[in-house]
């Protein structure tokens, strides 16, 4: 077994959903899942099937991040994982339960904007995400001015009263 790290490639204010899911059928019921949870959601999805024709599935709504998205998945290249990319002004925290209801999805793996590396596995058999590595390492503890920070930027930007 061998382990490598994909990097991710993306713009900065482009947020990623990575996951994993079990069936073909995947690629149209999130497409499905993302047009119903945000009337006019820009992204781009793909998918990397792993027995028959083996081939990256995609869809989408915006081109650039179709493009983009099927680049990453043959570049992470696991069996039946899936890249989300959102376009900008949608974020996971407006779709993350709907995808997580899709029947087919197993697991999701990151749903951020930060910079992400994926582990991957290779064996002879093929390529298993392992794991994310979402962002950087922390560079302290929040102190009361963090926590006073923090509740400001939440309610600043109205996710919380």
């Amino acid at each position: 077994m061998e382990l490598k790290t994909v990097k991710i490639q993306k713009p900065e204010t482009v947020n990623l959903i990575l996951g994993q899911s079990h069936f073909i059928k995947t690629v149209e019921d999130i497409h499905e899942t993302l047009v119903q949870a945000v009337p006019g959601i820009r992204f781009g999805m793909a998918f990397c099937e792993s027995s028959g024709a083996r081939l990256v599935r995609w869809t989408g709504t915006e081109p650039s991040l179709i493009e983009l998205a099927k680049q990453n998945a043959l570049a992470i290249a696991a069996g039946h994982s899936f890249v989300i990319l959102l376009g900008e002004g949608c974020y996971p925290i407006n779709v993350l339960n709907a995808i997580k209801m899709v029947p087919e999805v197993c697991r999701i793996y990151c749903a951020t904007a930060n910079p992400v590396e994926v582990i991957i596995a290779e064996t002879a058999q093929g390529r298993g995400i392992l794991g994310v590595i979402d962002g950087q390492s922390p560079l302290g503890i929040e102190d009361d001015a963090g926590i006073a920070w923090r509740k400001g930027f939440l309610r600043q930007i109205g996710y919380k009263l």
